[in-house]
């Protein structure tokens, strides 16, 4: 049995899906699209849960929306399961009537009705049920009450499809609803009301959808008759009339299901956004939030923990491997490439994975908490004088993880000139690659001030990011801005069990990546250091690497890092930042002398040291966010601009700190 998950965006649909199934796994992403693709077996039921993406009506907004609408269409299930916020009931059911009229065998889980009792809100749920007709039970998604009752009544068989129609749209309506019945009749399992209704309201991909069994001018025909038969009747367009009808019977059907207190005091949720959105305290909340975050990623929590694996790695995980290559007889070359090369580059990463999960797990606990929304709302007053929104913050927040994702979440802006301009300025953000080359710099050269210094990094990405937006907007990509619609979920105190699994889902990436192509970057990165022109088992000042970074080394002079060791490194970061770090770990490995952190100190000033972060942050993006900006993009222009801005923006700002700061007397 194939049952399909249906709710709007932040009514638990996540929570209930964990519940009901125990745990999950990834098929992947939708076809053409950054939604993730979830499917989870129910606990003892013989049956399999969807996870469809939020959305707040079955005719789509954005590509992403689209995905459900193209399951619909395309995808076989048994039957809906609709998550309702009980909270938020009038405008939930925009979406349920839409799903009732599928045709489809319906439950409704009435979720979040605690929150709803301290809004003063009481629904009556056997009353919705004879309603609507169907089965409708309440639950509590986040503590897991009532989902037990509610798996048994979605796998249950004694309950059918609606036999009635709630909505009565009107006489022109109704027959086209029929004329389209009999034109359709055999040609698809699909119902013909909900076809029609969809059609009317402008669904493309249902237009699409009844091109192909109709044929467009037929389909054209009837739309234009009743467009001009509801507006004679009505003055309306028949989307409007549409929604209407159908709003005026959600007000009918809430009045009666649903019983209001009156509220003696302000809610908790309204306190707290009186605080964080407010027009002064926003921002500084939001970066006192994250100076907090930094501390315990890289000075009260991260660094002991990074200290402790990498004492593993260099110490009893090495011994215990150069134990085995001398057991099994490996050639000096062998050993080489596996110590000096493999375990110096791939464990170089590693070390900072504590530092990767805990910054991870802090970034889900705001997510999770309900306050990422809200910073969203904060920043749109600022994105709006740049010629964006606060949805365009959204996916820069995501960038703040791993800036591929984050240019693909742009697909969820509705105006191409909007999401362009997101897609180029997302790689701006620092990620979490970037992470160990942060952390590595600052525990050398910034160990009292070390979160005060990654902070003022990933602020300076965000204003360089405004300040090309406002570039931008008023150059090459201008346009009108759209307007800024979001839900602010309430306020949630995260569980551990949900917060760990999405600081695994995001970190595990980091992992994979060390494990594949760090792996095999280290390896090249070795044999390049290994040979030279004269042979192999050179020095390394005469190596093909050094060869290569003293191409790169001149350029990087008048900013304040012209070896041919940060030219090497910089080049195969354009492959993966997280790469910086192994081959800077493989160019200063020393066998039993000095730590990398100590040979850097010799190399690099501190004024150096913060101009190569600040490079590293801002420079071309990796190869992966590359491709990606080609894919989103279906342009070569945009894919050459954002890089070529990013090194132009990367350089000038690097030569104005470093000549700056030595004219001003740092060091």
């Amino acid at each position: 049995m194939e049952i399909a998950l249906f709710g709007n965006p932040n009514t638990g649909k996540t929570s209930l899906f964990n519940s009901l199934t125990g745990s999950y796994e990834y098929i992947g992403n939708w076809s053409g699209v950054t939604v993730e693709k979830k499917v989870g077996n129910l606990k003892q039921q013989a049956a399999r849960l969807i996870d469809l993406p939020g959305i707040y009506s079955l005719n789509p907004l954005s590509k992403d929306e689209g995905v459900v609408t193209q399951f619909v269409l395309h995808e076989t299930y048994d039957k809906i399961l609709n998550i309702i916020d009980a909270s938020q009931i009038e405008r939930n059911l925009h979406l349920t009537l839409q799903l009732l009229e599928l045709g489809k065998p319906v439950v409704v889980g009435l979720n979040m009705v605690d929150v709803a009792s301290n809004r003063g809100i009481e629904v009556h749920t056997e009353k919705l049920g004879e309603i609507l007709g169907t089965p409708v039970t309440s639950v509590i998604a986040r503590s897991g009450k009532g989902c037990d009752v509610l798996a048994e009544m979605v796998t249950a068989t004694s309950y059918g499809v609606l036999d009635k129609n709630l909505i009565y749209y009107g006489k022109e309506i109704e027959e086209t609803i029929l004329q389209i019945s009999q034109l359709v009749n055999g040609k698809t399992n699909i119902s013909s009301r909900w076809l029609t209704i969809q059609l009317l309201e402008g669904n493309e991909y249902v237009k699409k959808y009844m091109y192909g069994l109709l044929g467009e001018e037929s389909i054209e025909q009837v739309i234009r008759k009743v467009e001009q038969r509801i507006f004679q009747s009505s003055g309306k367009t028949v989307d409007q009339y549409i929604y209407q009808t159908r709003r005026e019977v959600i007000s009918s059907i809430t009045k009666k299901v649903t019983v209001r207190r009156e509220e003696t005091r302000q809610p908790f949720s309204e306190k707290m956004d009186a605080l964080v959105t407010n027009k002064w305290l926003g921002i500084p909340i939001f970066l006192s939030l994250m100076y907090v975050m930094f501390m315990l990623t890289f000075d009260w929590l991260g660094f002991p923990l990074s200290d402790l694996l990498d004492g593993f790695i260099t110490g009893p995980l090495t011994n215990l491997i150069e134990e085995f290559l001398r057991l099994v007889g490996a050639s000096n070359f062998i050993h080489a490439i596996v110590i000096d090369g493999i375990v110096a580059g791939v464990g170089g990463v590693l070390v900072f994975v504590p530092q990767i999960f805990i910054l991870f797990f802090f970034i889900s606990l705001l997510e999770d908490s309900g306050y990422m929304a809200r910073v969203a709302l904060v920043m749109d007053r600022i994105m709006e004088l740049v010629g964006l929104n606060g949805k365009a913050f959204i996916p820069m927040m995501i960038g703040f993880g791993c800036n591929v994702p984050g240019v693909m979440a742009a697909r969820t802006i509705e105006t191409p000139k909007e999401r362009i301009l997101t897609i180029l300025l997302t790689p701006l953000m620092s990620c979490s690659a970037r992470l160990p080359v942060y952390a590595l710099f600052v525990g050398a050269f910034f160990v009292k001030y070390k979160a005060f210094v990654v902070l003022s990094l990933y602020v300076i990405g965000i204003i360089v990011a405004l300040i090309i937006a406002k570039l931008f907007s008023k150059t090459i990509l201008k346009g009108e801005t759209s307007l800024f619609v979001i839900e602010l979920p309430p306020y949630r105190l995260p569980q551990f069990q949900t917060l760990w699994r999405s600081t695994w889902d995001k970190g595990k990436g980091f992992i994979r990546k060390a494990g594949t192509f760090i792996f095999a970057g280290s390896v090249l990165i070795w044999l390049l250091s290994y040979a030279g022109p004269s042979g192999v088992d050179v020095k390394m000042d005469e190596s093909f690497l050094a060869m290569i970074g003293g191409v790169f080394a001149p350029l990087l002079t008048p900013i304040g890092f012209g070896s041919w060791q940060a030219g090497a490194s910089l080049l195969t970061g354009f492959l993966a930042k997280e790469a910086i770090i192994s081959t800077m770990n493989i160019i200063y490995y020393v066998p039993d002398e000095s730590s990398l952190q100590g040979l850097l100190a010799t190399s690099y000033s501190p004024l150096a040291a913060y101009s190569f972060m600040l490079f590293i942050l801002l420079y071309i993006p990796c190869l992966a966010t590359v491709a990606t900006i080609r894919k989103e993009t279906a342009s070569r222009k945009w894919t050459v601009i954002s890089v070529a801005y990013a090194f132009v923006v990367a350089y000038l700002l690097c030569f104005l700190v470093y000549q700056g700061g030595k004219l001003l007397g740092f060091s």
